[in-house]
């Protein structure tokens, strides 16, 4: 036996770090935090151009498959997800963005009146420690630190030209009044170092303290309940053992869009016929868990430029890279000091769209694209080149988790039923075609060569699908599959109680009833700092 505590959170993700904080701080709380990775205190986590090598290594990433997706022609999908503390902020691109406005406004309007666009912004502002200063948008003193770049260039300056010259505003701030714009993002990075949620929560300003008590490599095998369905435990598996926590007053489970179902249905929350095919006592039967899975699809399109253009791909290839991360050990400066894209768009695609539908990832660096569909090492081209990666900003395709075992070290099954939609592949194709169109303007013509994938044989709207099809990837945003909401379909209450049980809550990207307009770090963030709030305030 692991011992007792007031509160169990499961997973030290982006929002298990929130609230192991949170609760911690809280005079006499004792909280148990487990993470079924290790430790984040590594040079390749720390250093944030290096997500590229740890991405794809299973030594730091979950590396789950989707099963065959039909509209991809049956192809599987990599989907990584974190392995350390900070969950998947310890491998992402770090790119801060909160979505729009009326993201969370549309949340209330589907029943949930109190997140509101309003409602969340201070929490936002509580978690931030925004680099510019605090104003109407942005606050200070928080444990997540928000940064510009380090390094600006004349290819990504041109990018941003190029936007503009094609009806797009400049702006510097893409989570302030508007979203609508092109410029520089803005990353939770410091003083060259990734700033993870574990880095942020965990281990700055003091710390957790003597409250926290931190397992890892603790893998959550289900969730323990006295014969009146309120959860009472969980039970974990760490070093080849079977070890038992239990809990005062709440589990909480913060183990991600995949895992946090997944963990529901293997402890018994799920749809009843197929937890009973597995052998798996029912608890409580709501079929609703695992449903409602969205994921921002992106589609990379790359064009080759002149010799002379000034994009990274010779400081990230071969000699080059070597330079590159001498130059960041030595001074945590330069390219490896970057976040995964330095200038983002969002722009309204759709004919009369009247708000951002589709983001911009936009890089002066080009790469083997089948490598990435392959799931192989990343590689650069060996010659200069330009990344724009479009994606639709709210699909409206949905996909489902649900696991094929009782054993939570078994992966799910994921169907994330990329553009299943014809509304998802109509807005798709428009995106590609708007990339096509900003990659032509005049701003960018004195270093373009011309197309390199899709190839300039790729020109009606059936090829520009068809390429998609092949290699669109995950943006690592997946939600959705325990749905906050006020109906009694959804899987959490608006204070984000598991239904039908007592002393179970999910607080994590899992809950979000739509997927943002945007990264999704930021939000999961807020959603933890409210549900701390919730807890600590005995809501």
């Amino acid at each position: 036996m692991a011992g007792t505590f007031d509160y169990l959170v499961v997973g030290a993700g982006s929002a298990g770090c929130v609230l192991a904080r949170r609760l911690g701080e809280r005079p006499g709380t004792k909280v148990l935090l487990l993470e079924a990775g290790g430790s984040d205190r590594h040079p390749l986590i720390d250093m944030p151009y290096g997500f590229g090598a740890i991405t794809h290594d299973p030594n730091f990433s979950w590396l789950f498959d989707s099963v065959p997706e039909p509209a991809l022609g049956g192809r599987r999908v990599r989907l990584p997800r974190g392995k350390r503390l900070g969950g998947s902020s310890a491998i992402n691109g770090m790119l801060y963005v909160r979505g729009q406005h009326q993201d969370y406004d549309d949340w209330a309007a589907d029943g949930l009146g109190d997140w509101r666009w309003q409602d969340v912004l201070p929490w936002f502002r509580k978690a931030e420690d925004q680099e510019r200063g605090a104003d109407e948008w942005h606050g200070t003193g928080g444990p997540l630190h928000v940064s510009d770049l380090v390094l600006r260039d004349p290819l990504s300056d041109a990018i941003i030209a190029a936007g503009e010259a094609i009806g797009l505003p400049r702006t510097d701030d893409f989570n302030g009044a508007q979203q609508l714009g092109v410029g520089y993002f803005q990353a939770n990075i410091r003083d060259g170092r990734r700033w993870s949620a574990a880095r942020g929560y965990l281990r700055s300003q003091g710390g957790v303290g003597k409250n926290v008590h931190i397992a890892t490599n603790a893998l959550a095998t289900r969730i323990l309940f006295d014969g009146q369905r309120r959860a009472t435990g969980v039970e974990y598996r760490q070093g080849g053992r079977l070890l038992t926590a239990h809990a005062t007053r709440e589990v909480i489970v913060a183990a991600g869009a995949f895992q946090s179902p997944a963990l529901l249905q293997a402890s018994g929350v799920g749809a009843g016929s197929r937890l009973q095919g597995l052998g798996i006592p029912v608890i409580a039967d709501r079929p609703a868990v695992g449903k409602n899975l969205q994921d921002h699809f992106g589609v990379p399109m790359m064009w080759r430029l002149h010799r002379d253009a000034p994009s990274f791909n010779a400081r990230l290839g071969g000699l080059g890279l070597v330079g590159s991360v001498l130059r960041y050990f030595t001074t945590h400066r330069g390219i490896m000091a970057l976040p995964l894209a330095q200038v983002g768009a969002f722009a309204a695609v759709a004919p009369g769209a009247t708000r951002p539908d589709v983001q911009f990832h936009l890089l002066p660096l080009s790469g083997d694209v089948q490598k990435e569909v392959d799931n192989a090492k990343q590689q650069v081209d060996p010659f200069p080149g330009l990344s724009i990666c479009p994606c639709a900003l709210r699909p409206t395709s949905r996909g489902e988790v649900w696991i094929g075992s009782p054993d939570t070290g078994v992966a799910p099954n994921i169907h994330l039923n990329y553009l299943d939609t014809a509304a998802d592949r109509e807005l798709t194709l428009a995106a590609m075609r708007y990339a096509q169109r900003l990659a032509a303007a005049a701003p960018l013509a004195q270093w373009m060569e011309g197309p390199s994938s899709p190839g300039p044989e790729v020109g009606t709207d059936d090829e520009l699908m068809a390429y998609a099809r092949r290699v669109g990837l995950t943006l690592h945003h997946p939600v959705g599959t325990c749905r906050m909401g006020s109906d009694a379909d959804s899987v959490v209450d608006p204070q984000l109680r598991v239904r039908g049980v007592e002393g179970l809550r999910v607080i994590d990207a899992s809950v979000m009833p739509r997927l943002v307009s945007g990264n999704t770090h930021a939000a999961t963030v807020m959603i933890a700092e409210r549900g701390a709030a919730f807890l600590n305030a005995g809501a």
